[in-house]
């Protein structure tokens, strides 16, 4: 008899797992995933990507906005899992549940504990200029991020990779190494091994505000920051009461005083070099390569930014 998984996940980076999951022998029982949310115009109620692909694996779902109450306690203890894989789902898992499985919760989580702990690891690691990240696969504890780990697999970081990219390829290394990791644990040939706590980075959930580009940093602060929120939600300047998002930017040796336009390209000073733009999106249009969008647009050279 196949052993019986619960699925725990809501954004894109689940996915991938969950679909490899469902062609496995493992037999997914349920699917949690946080309630359809509000979009911004309309008021449609927008599924989460998890609920979307399981639906289209014909997999029960299971949506609770809070899992802290006796009637959902109870319908999980219900379904008997004999294990609970979590693939970033958005919530606590309260302690009450960490015992009804008979090997427990396991999460995939998207850095190299215990460095990057909580909401926005591969943000904040390109954010701060890391050189590599990786993929953590871990049971879960009480404490966030906080349990003993299986495995862990890592990735170099560019210079020029954005989040968007990085999540691609840490989804896709999670979803390859989750029914070996699996196997492993049923057949106990698994060692968890306790995190040294004292090395704990937090990895706290990226705010809008956050995207507003300090011009007072060097170059290579300023591309993190653009690269780490790319796409979601974008390093943004403000020009003349108008806001405009850098998608895509380069590190330039051009030097002057921080925060003006350097030249008719666009070129924007920094407090060591400058950064040269190749991809913006002013605010209600599209992004636009920067040639494309210079055709419609005039910076004065020696004008400030911000």
């Amino acid at each position: 008899m196949p052993h019986k998984i619960i699925f725990m996940g809501t954004p894109n980076f689940s996915v991938a797992s969950l679909e490899v999951l469902a062609k496995s022998s493992y037999k997914i029982s349920h699917v949690y995933t946080q309630p359809p949310k509000e979009s911004n115009r309309g008021h449609k109620l927008n599924p989460s990507p998890i609920q979307k692909s399981a639906e289209n694996l014909n997999l029960s779902i299971r949506s609770p906005s809070s899992l802290n109450t006796d009637e959902e306690l109870n319908f999980f203890k219900s379904l008997n899992p004999d294990i609970v894989v979590v693939v970033a789902y958005g919530q606590l898992i309260p302690k009450k549940f960490l015992n009804v499985p008979r090997k427990g919760f396991i999460n995939i989580h998207a850095s190299l504990l215990p460095r990057w702990r909580g909401a926005a690891p591969i943000q904040r690691a390109i954010i701060n200029l890391d050189k590599i990240t990786g993929v953590s696969i871990m049971k879960i504890i009480e404490e966030l991020d906080s349990g003993p780990v299986m495995k862990k697999i890592k990735i170099n970081i560019s210079p020029f990779n954005t989040s968007g990219e990085v999540l691609e390829k840490l989804s896709n290394i999670g979803s390859e190494n989750i029914v070996e990791a699996l196997d492993d644990i049923f057949s106990e040939k698994v060692k968890f091994i306790e995190q040294d706590h004292n090395l704990a980075t937090y990895a706290k959930k990226i705010k809008k505000n956050e995207g507003k580009i300090n011009w007072d940093q060097n170059a290579k602060n300023i591309i993190g920051k653009i690269n780490g929120l790319n796409p979601n939600p974008g390093a943004w300047f403000e020009y003349k009461k108008v806001r405009y998002k850098i998608w895509k930017a380069s590190i330039f040796e051009k030097k002057g005083a921080f925060g003006t336009i350097l030249d008719d390209n666009l070129t924007i000073a920094c407090r060591d070099k400058s950064i040269k733009i190749t991809e913006i999106q002013r605010e209600g249009k599209n992004k636009l390569l920067l040639k494309d969008f210079l055709l419609g647009i005039k910076f004065k050279i020696g004008d400030p930014i911000g």
